[in-house]
């Protein structure tokens, strides 16, 4: 019976309930999809900005080193996730007036942080970032797709994981419309409480909020 059900999850690779197909892996994609245009960019960057040697990364930021062994390094955390309210409220009101499968939408919060151990290696590689995600103002389905579908950039961290390839062999890309890349300024009260709940030592950092990223739940 076990192996009759793990035959059948793999014929059935398309459908929306599967295990492979596009939901499960959407926060991930987008996550993934902006690391990489940030290690593309720098990689460009690097006859301006003189740094060989950036990772970019997606870890909880304690997981980071510090000190004098601290690396060129961008990270970028999910932090939070939270209801794009107008989006969900429709699309729900829809889906009850129908009987269909009901779908919703999130925000996803990140903290972008810069790393360094010499002078200036932090403010720099905090302003190229800064300038590589607001000429992006929106993600379009084939924009992700493109990124996705690409071999994973130099300095993303992990790159060549089960899991990029899966992102990238999935259909994810096709349940975007418009995503929304938008910068925020925390007001200094705000990122200290925030740094305070992730136990590590601060270091300047920027806030982004990616808009509606859509998710497709149980009726």
């Amino acid at each position: 019976m076990a192996q009759g059900t793990r035959r059948s999850l793999r014929v059935n690779r398309t459908s929306p309930d599967s295990p492979g197909s596009a939901p499960p892996l959407t926060i991930a994609a987008v996550t993934a999809v902006l690391r990489d245009l940030l290690a593309n960019g720098l990689i460009r960057y690097s006859n301006v900005t003189r740094l060989d040697d950036v990772q970019v990364s997606v870890l909880p930021p304690d997981r980071i080193t510090l000190g004098s062994e601290e690396p060129n390094q961008l990270n970028l955390f999910l932090y939070r996730i939270a209801p794009h309210s107008s989006l969900t409220r429709n699309k729900f009101d829809d889906a009850a007036a129908s009987g269909a499968r009901r779908s919703s939408a999130v925000d996803l919060h990140y903290l972008l942080t810069a790393y360094g151990a010499q002078d200036f290696h932090s403010e720099i590689l905090l302003g190229c970032a800064m300038h590589l995600l607001n000429q992006v103002p929106q993600l379009t389905s084939e924009r992700v797709k493109e990124i996705l579908e690409a071999p994973a950039a130099r300095g993303a961290r992990a790159s060549a994981s089960p899991v990029r390839a899966a992102l990238g062999s999935s259909d994810v890309s096709s349940s975007f419309d418009r995503l929304r890349v938008i910068q925020h300024f925390l007001p200094f009260d705000d990122m200290s409480k925030l740094w305070s709940t992730l136990q590590t030592r601060y270091r300047p950092s920027v806030t982004y909020e990616v808009s509606a990223v859509p998710l497709s739940l149980e009726g």
